[in-house]
């Protein structure tokens, strides 16, 4: 079988059947194949598109490029999520302990941000001492003990995405649906899962800015997953402003924290956890419904137990014994904090959601390049949603930052990302605008 020849059947349109799938998976991890043919058949797919069973055919075949993990010990149903990123978006903070809370058990491989979007990982590593890359030994040890672990993805699961994502990157090709489901899934089939729910968004601080692209996507993802054999179900959900009043690493764990402690909870951020957790516990089949699953979500906060499951999890994950009762005390603080106040008052009509997540990379909470070190003490938090009144006592947002400057250019940066008008404006749309099943 010659990769070339696989190239110019995928660029005439033609079907590639597994097993020539397979092969060029396994050249993709061995080295085998070339980058160039590896750019070619990506571009080959971009214009072409792939079937359904080629999708899954991909899929599998990059799943098992590496390691598969395996939860046969663990008797309880193995569950995650996947988002496509948004700011804001800390909803994995409270998701994976309010699960375990509920009988699950969490393997969560999360991910660090990416472009304008905030990543798990990074608001972890707030935590002074908490391992975002344990060995498997302790990852599993965690999952068995305490029900969830949230963590980086391990060295050897699905290497062949890795280096295809790394091609396309540079190919003008990771727009793909195709290859975006191929990736997404790769990696979850990897870890084993019993059930998944994807949160796939849409609007100004989401990667597909309309609704009908992400559900062409989350139709794909779902379609896919469950035709490699993993119960999926998607939410497409609203990104058009940030999720939580908080967009950083320090100030969304602790938006975080407020949330498990019910201190502070963010209606809309309540409203998507609660539909995740719920979409999870009825695959599972730990609840009849997803309805009966988004009842246990909410008693699982409202007793504190999820803040318990959160608690132990930090805590042998290396992070500190006392973290949920001393957050402020372990999370760094920015030597500046000013509020942002409007240049006119009058009520929030929209936010462009990326412009707000640009602003928190230019004060350091993100990365411009692969090497830039993060400072997770910058950020914003009491964001103003869409309806809010904003004046001058109520600003749109609270700045964190290393200086003056900083703070300066943050507040240019959220004003024009924030359209005041009047209350006669305002377009609300719901958290959760639709949900997708097999």
């Amino acid at each position: 079988m010659l990769p070339q020849e696989l190239i110019r059947k995928k660029r005439d349109g033609d079907v590639l059947d597994a097993e020539e799938i397979a092969f060029f998976v396994k050249g993709l991890a061995d080295g085998s194949v070339t980058e160039g043919q590896v750019s070619a058949l990506a571009m080959a797919v971009f214009f072409k598109g792939l079937t359904v069973d080629e999708r899954v055919s991909l899929t599998l075949a990059m799943r098992d490029s590496g390691d598969v993990l395996d939860w046969s010990d663990v008797e309880a149903p193995v569950l995650d999520k996947h988002s496509t990123g948004g700011v804001g978006d800390n909803v994995s903070l409270m998701l994976a302990p309010a699960l375990a809370a509920c009988g699950a058990a969490v393997p969560m491989i999360s991910g660090r941000g990416l472009g304008h979007t905030g990543g798990t990982l990074d608001k972890f590593d707030s935590i002074p001492g908490y391992q975002t890359q344990p060995d498997n030994v302790l990852f599993k040890k965690v999952v068995k003990e305490v029900g969830c672990a949230v963590i980086g993805q391990t060295g050897n699961l699905a290497p062949a995405d890795k280096r295809f994502y790394a091609i396309r990157d540079v190919t003008a090709t990771v727009e793909s649906i195709d290859l975006i489901t191929a990736s997404i899934l790769s990696k979850k089939l990897a870890a084993g899962l019993q059930g998944l729910v994807l949160d796939v968004k849409w609007g100004t601080g989401a990667f597909m800015a309309s609704l009908e692209e992400a559900r062409a996507l989350a139709e794909s993802l779902v379609l896919v997953a469950n035709g490699a054999g993993l119960k999926t179900t998607a939410l497409l959900t609203d990104m058009n402003e940030p999720l939580a009043s908080a967009a950083g690493n320090a100030v969304e764990m602790q938006n975080a924290v407020d949330f498990l402690k019910g201190t502070a909870v963010d209606n809309r951020l309540w409203d998507v956890t609660v539909a995740q957790g719920g979409e999870l516990l009825a695959s599972g089949g730990i609840a009849a419904t997803a309805d009966a699953g988004a009842d246990m979500m909410r008693e699982a906060f409202d007793s504190g137990k999820a803040a318990e499951k959160f608690a132990q999890m930090v805590h042998a994950l290396g992070g500190p014994a006392d973290f949920m009762e001393k957050t402020e005390l372990y999370l760094a603080k920015a030597p500046v904090v000013a509020p942002i106040y409007p240049e006119h008052d009058g009520v929030v009509t929209g936010v462009d959601a990326r412009a707000v997540g640009v602003a928190v990379v230019a004060l350091g909470g993100g990365r411009r390049a692969a090497a830039d070190i993060i400072d997770p003490s910058v950020g914003l938090t009491d964001l103003a949603g869409v309806g809010n009144t904003v004046d001058a006592d109520a600003p749109l947002a609270i700045v964190h930052a290393k200086s003056e400057e900083d703070a300066e250019a943050a507040a240019v940066a959220v004003r024009n990302a924030y359209a005041v008008g009047a209350a006669i404006d305002v377009v609300d749309h719901p958290s959760v605008v639709d949900r997708i099943a097999p």
